[in-house]
């Protein structure tokens, strides 16, 4: 794998981490597997060779526990899921080379023999472990069948992670307090033997594959400080009988030693989901090359180095919530196998809805399908997600936002001038001008530059600056048509008018082809409307410069205005839902938050599924977030609230604090002087946007050390997701806050 600019002679593979079979889409989801769909889509703009998979993730204790309850098979439950994901994707253009799932044929056996190969090379070696157990029901309870408190943060912690604390991946045995989230019984522990992947002895090689790796900077540097606090080898078994089996002797696929003495038996013991999860991004890409063949796509030139190719260049859109996966355990397993490392790792920030969290229990959210239904396009709400914040920040979904970025944005800026430009040019050339020799220099220095724009989006990983360049273009263009009045020139100055008007049709071109990666389906129409041959999915960026067809007929307008009584309407039917469904968790003598059972566990997302933010807004604990603490009842005297120093600052520079999950380190301008702060903001934040934002801030903090930084004083900010307190006016940096 090279890490030169793309694009290179190498295969691309861009993967969507797996969603886990076992429940509705939401918005919230499709961050996620929109991202990767502009990225890839992106790629082949530029002339990358791409394949773009994914698949259902089908193991796990959620799907068993739910297949259970439903008096259906596991196997049963998740292909249902899995072919409705299947179906749903398509409806937001979400365009996946290959789309399969953990249990067929292709993943099991490539991830046997993945596993069989690690066990070979000494990889995997067996440990007695204990295990919660339920003595009541005489159970097992791997992963999400148990929960309890976290043993780094004290957090809620479930199965096998602390997801509403540290966020750390657990292994058997660590929880602490277990009860089984089946029948709500203590669970004890008790000694049983797995298989052990020794993640350990990777520490140093994964520690420079941070180094090189690209993508976003929350994939880098929250992994650093799992590795400085000592990398625990990997449970990679489970006690179950849904997923894949442990290699065994008896199929020939593994010849682990037969001279431990070993209670638990390896065909007991089923893969632990996290193994046959990333493999699939494997069996995806070789599903894809089986099937349109290898001159083609060749997807061992993709995923395997030799002494003559380096392999190919691998990009992981995730959610943030899976990066520790994502770059600890995946990479290791590969390096281990002579597989290709991934080049790029890019972990999305949440979404929350109207400020927040998503709640399944409660039906606060806005499906996918519920999305479609109310008539709205799939590409406003690819627009929406992919330009609202960078790619790692956390991004909150409201109608009224939605509304607002589609009427100012798309219908304002870019689909303003596509028609009135598009329009002039049909009522008076029936297209694009006949005798114009070419774009005028001006015209074609801004599509240059708006084709490096993109270039440069892509090799930064950021899909909002694609967006940016092409919603600029169209801004240039709008202010182009309205500076040369094009109208007024028809009779005194007719070259003139046929110059600006090319020109004009000229840069709706190159937006039919740089925005198709966000808006494939509208650039396609626009496409079409210019008179242009074939499929617009099918150029490249090349394309942007090239004359236009000529002739064409009457456009249409490519986006419509949203009214602003369809907010209050579709408001109105989210509140209705919500108040429903906690009138019925009332009656059913329940919290909103759910019971604490295997049922409200199961249907959040597992481990293995959220890559797309919507975990965090998925399970219980972010409904519990969406509640307001009652306020304090303890009273503080006037004296004392004059004794905290509240000034006004302004900040001049903010840095993530490497190997700090959510630290960043501020520089902040208080008027007589500049202070240094440590805030935990890193994760809630664009901090490049920071700069020049005013911040109320108390000046008199005990000094304090965080990651081995100084803090002198305290950013204030609201809520869950940091929201900075500022000023209303202009209060100048220094000023007092009374």
């Amino acid at each position: 794998m090279s890490h030169e600019d793309f694009p290179t002679d190498d295969p691309a593979v861009v993967t969507c981490g797996l969603p886990y079979a076992n429940g509705d889409l939401h918005v919230g989801h499709l961050r996620t597997y929109v991202g990767g769909d502009v990225y890839a889509r992106a790629l082949e703009r530029l002339g990358q060779q791409t394949a773009f998979v994914s698949g259902s993730d089908m193991h796990g204790t959620p799907v068993a526990v739910n297949a259970e309850r439903e008096g259906v098979s596991p196997e049963d439950f998740a292909l249902e899921w899995h072919e409705r994901y299947a179906e749903t994707f398509p409806k937001f253009n979400v365009d996946f080379d290959n789309y399969g799932h953990t249990h067929d044929e292709t993943n099991t056996e490539i991830t046997r023999e993945l596993v069989r190969e690690l066990d070979e090379r000494g990889h995997v070696y067996e440990k007695e472990i204990m295990v919660a157990y339920d003595p009541v029901d005489d159970q097992y309870l791997p992963d999400r069948y148990v929960e309890g408190t976290c043993p780094y943060c004290g957090a809620q912690a479930r199965g096998d992670e602390c997801d509403e604390g540290c966020q750390r991946h657990l292994e058997p045995g660590e929880i602490e307090d277990p009860v089984s989230t089946i029948s709500g019984n203590p669970a004890e522990y008790r000694e049983r033997t797995h298989k052990f992947f020794a993640v350990s002895e990777f520490a140093d090689y994964l520690s420079e594959f941070l180094d090189r790796l690209e993508g976003t900077s929350n994939a880098r540097n929250q992994p650093r400080e799992w590795i400085e606090q000592g990398l625990q080898d990997w449970c990679i078994t489970r006690d179950m009988d849904w997923g894949i089996d442990y290699p065994s002797d008896d199929d020939g696929t593994t010849d682990a030693d037969e001279t431990d003495a070993d209670e638990t038996d390896a065909a007991d013991l089923v893969l632990y989901v996290w193994v046959d999860a990333p493999i699939e991004y494997i069996s995806s890409t070789k599903q894809y090359a089986d099937r349109v063949g290898a001159d083609v796509f060749d997807w061992e030139a993709a995923w395997k180095a030799d002494a003559d190719h380096d392999g190919g260049q691998v990009v992981h859109v995730i959610g943030r919530d899976i990066i520790q996966h994502h770059t600890i355990f995946w990479p290791a397993m590969l390096h281990a196998t002579d597989h290709v490392e991934p080049r790029a790792v890019m972990a999305s920030g949440f979404v929350t809805l109207g400020g927040k969290g998503f709640s399944t229990s409660r039906d606060r959210a806005v499906w996918a399908d519920e999305y479609l239904e109310e008539g709205f396009h799939p590409d406003l709400l690819r627009y929406y997600l992919a330009t609202n914040g960078g790619f790692q920040q956390d991004v909150d979904f409201s109608w009224e936002r939605f509304r607002e970025r589609v009427n100012a944005e798309l219908v304002g800026t870019i689909g303003n001038f596509l028609y009135r430009s598009l329009l002039f040019a049909h009522r008076n050339y029936d297209g694009a001008p006949a005798d114009v020799e070419g774009a005028s220099e001006e015209v074609a220095a801004a599509i240059d530059e708006a084709v490096a724009d993109v270039a440069a989006a892509v090799n930064d990983y950021s899909i909002r600056d694609l967006g940016d360049a092409v919603t600029a273009l169209a801004g240039f263009g709008n202010e182009y048509i309205q500076r040369n009045e094009p109208w007024a020139l028809v009779d005194d100055d007719p070259d003139a008018a046929a110059q600006v008007i090319y020109d004009c049709v000229q840069i709706a071109k190159a937006i039919a082809v740089l925005f198709e990666p966000i808006a494939p389906e509208k650039c396609e129409r626009l496409w079409a409307q210019l008179g242009e041959d074939g499929s617009v999915h099918d150029v490249t960026v090349e394309a942007a410069t090239e004359p236009p067809a000529g002739a064409f007929g009457e456009p249409d307008e490519l986006f419509a205005k949203i009214p602003e009584e369809r907010v209050e309407e579709l408001n109105e039917k989210l509140e209705a839902r919500v108040a429903e469904a906690t009138d019925e968790d009332a009656a059913d003598g329940e919290d909103a938050d759910g019971d604490g059972s295997a049922a409200d566990d199961a249907s959040a997302d597992d481990a293995s599924a959220d890559e797309t933010a919507a975990d965090a807004a998925d399970d219980e604990g972010n409904d519990a977030a969406s509640d307001l603490e009652p306020l304090a009842e303890e009273r503080i005297g006037f004296g004392e609230f004059e004794d905290l120093d509240l000034r006004v600052g302004q900040i001049v520079s903010a840095e993530g604090i490497e190997g700090a999950d959510k630290l960043a380190r501020l520089e902040v301008d208080l008027g007589v002087e500049a202070r240094q702060i440590v805030a935990g903001i890193k994760q809630l934040h664009d901090l490049e946007s920071l700069p020049g934002t005013r911040v109320i801030v108390l000046a008199n903090l005990e000094r304090a050390e965080l990651f081995g930084v100084e803090s002198n004083g305290m950013v204030l900010a609201a809520g869950e997701e940091a929201d900075l307190l500022t000023t209303h006016g202009d209060a100048e940096p220094g000023t007092q806050v009374k």
